[in-house]
């Protein structure tokens, strides 16, 4: 809070630069703004149709997302603001003012009026080419640069017309607004509806041209994928008829339905041949060697029968297995079973048997079970070759199947792709039949004028200057390091303030600061803050009566504040002396110019009512001198004179030098009672300043403090 009245105060004593600053800056605002030409406003509306999709009929789309619309928009804006767009308007300004001078938007300026009639042709030719071509003009060219000035001149280049230039959506709406400012209504309007209806024109064919080379794209990529997809087709087509197969799935289920079959029949045949060779063991053990020797004679033509239809019974019995049972052949192998039975049946019906064992019905199954063994076991190996052969024809099938498969595998991925490039196709292709076209809704009449800037301008002028200068204040205030009150000196120095004296007209005789029957505000002032520092001095003198004032620099304030003093203790009936202790300065002695010299009072022996006396303070002044205190006597002679001094006077007001001589104040201050430092304000401390700083420190209950001096008080 200290520092902002600070800042107030500061900024209260620069108050009229505060004013004469933004003043002038008006002054002269207001004389240049009255030569700006009156502006004029051309407004056109586009309409897009991302919003309102009212003409383009059935999308068959879904809504987009906001987020999309909005980038739209502002590609179209972008566009429209582009450098090459800008270029073709400014081409057909120029084109305007150079075929149509009687109608020139512009005046002439000096670079077209030195064109010559064939300059001026070949302008014309080069700015239709440029314009036809949608090429910007090459600065490395120097006569499209020589173009490029000529347009600079007439103000139609693309940064006057883009500064001038404002395109933006009308809120959330379909419509784009482009409004241009300029000086001549009929130029406005030219620019606007020139810039619309170019770029809605560009525009629709740059879309058309992106469109159709996409279709073109897709088109291609659709074929593409049909033709691979039919190679693939064509070749599984030729893959079945080269390898023979119609069905592959019902060809495999039908042999692997045959290979089970067969399976089964030979494993019944094995269990046949297992049951009969067994049976023909038993029956064989019940016959006894005799028997069999009987038998087997007897037998012995009608078994060469039997064999020999055993034989054509087993070869007709392959086929028909190999024939996979075809009935053709059932009728043969029946045949052969009924004359195979009737030859059994004849075998035992002859009287082969011994006559004393009936052993006739065991022949008889024997010679049965003989025939089926021979069966079961020709069965066997027919069975076994058969599926020798089914089993090697079904591992044919299986590379046929893989390939086949991967045939399939690959007509169903380029189905899908074939699908998909179509679909993305047919998309295309209703797309582009919808594309958006943009349309001028409202063209750009003669520019209306605007309300004059003038006034804001100057108000602005006056503002910002006001601002600018508030701004440098500040600056200058915060980067101020110097004291300007006793908070700032006592934090700066952690040396306490005993008091403030302001500044005052010391030119005239000080005593008038207690006589004047009439003060004025700041004299009062002045002598109320002396009043506290006698306090404050009277109160440490209760055991001392020398006071030493020093200071850091020269020239701070040390003879004003000890003459200043010196009335103030008169005034309370002391009886004061004071002593000009700083031989390199003669303010004090000047002042008092009949006292008695600080040399002569050392080296002789005077009473001391002979010493100046003026208005009741005496002095003590010196002759000047490049000298110290004790190169004019001993410390011990010295302290003898002071002592004498302190006899008599009960307060001696000693200026010293400043501290910045060192040793020539210290030996003032070696006799010295109380120490009273001044500082002058508005003036900063340097690093030079810190010893003299520490060495008032150390000088501990001795020093009393600091004395502000030369402060500014606001009237």
């Amino acid at each position: 809070m200290a520092d902002f009245i600070r800042f107030l105060n500061f900024l209260y004593k620069k108050k009229w630069l505060l004013l004469a600053v933004p003043l002038l800056t008006v002054i002269a605002a207001y004389f240049l703004v009255q030569k700006l030409p009156d502006e004029y406003t051309s407004t056109a509306r586009i309409a897009t149709g991302l919003v309102d999709k009212t003409d383009q009929g059935f999308t068959g789309g879904g809504n987009e997302q906001q987020s999309e619309v909005t980038q739209k928009f502002d590609n179209i804006i972008q566009s429209m603001q582009l450098k090459n767009t800008l270029n073709m308007v400014s081409y057909r300004l120029i084109l305007h003012d150079l075929t149509q001078p009687a109608k020139a938007f512009h005046k002439p300026s000096k670079p077209v009026q030195e064109l010559s009639s064939t300059e001026k042709s070949r302008a014309i030719a080069i700015f239709n080419q440029k314009l036809s071509t949608q090429q910007d003009l090459f600065i490395e060219s120097p006569e499209e640069k020589k173009l490029l000035n000529i347009l600079q001149s007439m103000h139609y280049d693309t940064d006057a017309i883009s500064g001038n230039l404002t395109v933006s959506r009308v809120k959330d709406s379909d419509y784009i607004r482009v409004e241009f400012d300029g000086d001549d209504p009929e130029f406005t309007a030219f620019v606007v509806n020139t810039l619309c209806t170019d770029f809605i024109s560009r525009y629709s064919i740059r879309l058309q041209t992106s469109n159709d080379r996409s279709i073109e794209f897709l088109e291609k990529f659709m074929n593409e994928k049909m033709r691979n997809l039919t190679g693939l087709m064509d070749q599984l087509k030729q893959y079945k008829i080269k390898n023979r197969v119609l069905n592959l799935n019902e060809q495999a289920r039908s042999m692997y339905g045959q290979i089970i079959d067969f399976e089964t029949r030979r494993e019944v045949a094995i269990k046949d041949v297992v049951a009969y060779t067994a049976a023909l063991k038993n029956i064989d053990n019940k016959f006894n060697p005799s028997d069999r020797r009987y038998l087997e004679s007897t037998l012995a033509a009608i078994n060469q029968n039997i064999v020999v239809t055993k034989q054509q019974l087993r070869a007709a019995n392959d086929i028909y297995f190999r024939s996979n049972f075809d009935p053709k052949y059932k009728a043969r192998l029946d045949s052969l079973q009924n004359k195979l039975t009737t030859q059994i049946n004849q075998s035992t019906d002859s009287y082969i048997y011994n006559p004393l064992v009936a052993k006739t019905e065991l022949v008889s199954q024997k010679l049965n079970m003989e025939i089926a063994l021979e069966l079961a076991q020709n069965s066997i190996a027919t069975v076994e070759k058969e599926l020798v052969r089914l089993n090697r024809k079904f591992d044919g099938l299986v590379p046929n199947e893989a390939k086949i498969q991967e045939f399939e595998t690959s007509i169903d991925i380029a189905s899908k792709e074939y699908i998909e490039a179509l679909q993305r196709y047919n998309n295309a292709k209703m797309q582009s039949q919808q594309i958006t076209q943009l349309k001028l809704i409202e063209k750009a009449l003669p520019g209306t004028l605007t309300p004059s800037k003038k006034v804001i301008l100057i108000v602005f002028s006056g503002i910002i200057s006001f601002v600018l200068c508030l701004l440098i204040l500040f600056l200058v205030f915060y980067l101020d390091n110097s004291i300007h009150d006793a908070k700032q000196l006592a934090n700066s120095t952690d040396i306490p303030v005993i008091g403030t004296l302001h500044k005052i007209d010391t030119s005239s005789d000080l005593t008038q600061l207690w006589h004047d029957p009439s003060p004025s505000k700041s004299v009062l002032t002045y002598r109320n803050a002396l009043r506290s520092i006698r306090f404050e001095l009277d109160h440490e003198l209760t055991t001392g009566k020398v006071i030493a004032l020093t200071s850091l620099r020269p020239e701070e304030g040390k003879t004003t504040l000890l003459l200043s003093l010196a009335h103030a203790f008169a005034m309370i009936n002391k009886r004061v002396l004071i002593v000009d202790g700083n031989f390199s300065s003669t303010h004090s002695t000047s002042l008092t110019p009949k006292a008695v010299y600080v040399e002569d009072f050392l080296h002789t022996t005077m009473p001391l009512e002979s010493l100046y006396v003026e208005n009741g303070i005496y002095s003590l002044s010196n002759n000047r001198g490049d000298y110290s205190l004790f190169e004019l006597a001993s410390e011990t002679h010295i302290a003898a004179k002071i002592a004498e001094l302190k006899s008599y006077f009960d307060v001696i007001l000693i200026e010293t030098p400043a501290l910045e001589t060192r040793n020539k104040a210290k030996e003032w201050i070696q006799f010295a009672d109380k120490v009273v430092a001044v500082y002058e304000a508005h003036t900063t401390i340097r690093d030079s300043h810190t010893p003299g700083i520490q060495y008032l420190k150390s000088l501990g209950d001795t020093l009393v403090g600091w004395v502000l001096t030369k402060a500014t008080t606001v009237s």
